[in-house]
């Protein structure tokens, strides 16, 4: 049986989660990172020697970093409606992948930390608006493109949503106005938001509380 290592409240857990549950494929996830330690551990660091979450293991083959995951996966699942073979349509979803790792997870993680993870007293400010500024410029981005389909590469969804709908999430959610920030509304992302909020398997692993 497949086993995922990670914690269910790590972004980069929930992706292969969120698709591992779409396509109905039988798994075990294992709690490591955060809270639960375990990632500096010998047998741990010789699967993935960044220490981070999260990490696939199928039958003695092991991969890490989360898109990597979830691109194996739809390929060795035949999952072609999330990861078309077509090369120009892959290729597309792979650059919002790509671009979700590179640009909306790098803007957003400084805001997380600040809001969510880091006491009242120790939060900086200025530290958090700039993040929320770059998060502000990203998902105007991605509210663009959606103004244009469904989803983010068309009519159904693929794993370039599985890669951006955790963060945006996080986006719609996080406590901004402890900073004083008001969060603009961006209509098209909002109703893709909400068309993801309706699949059963976004609900469970990712409209769970911020920790």
């Amino acid at each position: 049986m497949l086993k995922l290592w990670g914690r269910a409240n790590s972004s980069n857990v929930q992706r292969p989660m969120w698709l591992l549950g779409e396509l109905n494929i039988p798994h075990e996830r294992i709690d490591v990172g955060g809270a639960f330690g375990r990632t500096r551990d010998a047998a741990y660091l010789a699967m993935n020697p960044n220490s981070t979450v999260p990490t696939l293991e199928d039958d003695g083959f092991t991969l890490w970093e989360s898109n990597s995951i979830c691109r194996y996966l739809a390929d060795k699942y035949k999952a072609d409606d999330w990861y078309p073979t077509e090369p120009k349509a892959r290729a597309v979803v792979e650059q919002w992948m790509d671009w979700s790792n590179m640009i909306v997870a790098v803007s957003i993680t400084p805001a997380f930390w600040g809001l969510i993870r880091t006491p009242a007293d120790q939060r900086e400010p200025a530290v958090i608006l700039a993040s929320a500024e770059k998060c502000e410029h990203a998902f105007g981005i991605l509210d663009a493109q959606l103004q244009k389909h469904d989803y983010v590469c068309g009519t159904r969804p693929t794993l370039a949503d599985i890669s951006l709908g955790i963060n945006t999430y996080r986006w719609l959610h996080l406590p901004w106005d402890l900073i004083g920030y008001q969060r603009p509304e961006l209509p098209a992302l909002r109703a893709w938001f909400e068309r993801l909020s309706s699949r059963p398997v976004y609900q469970q692993v990712v409209l769970t509380p911020l920790t």
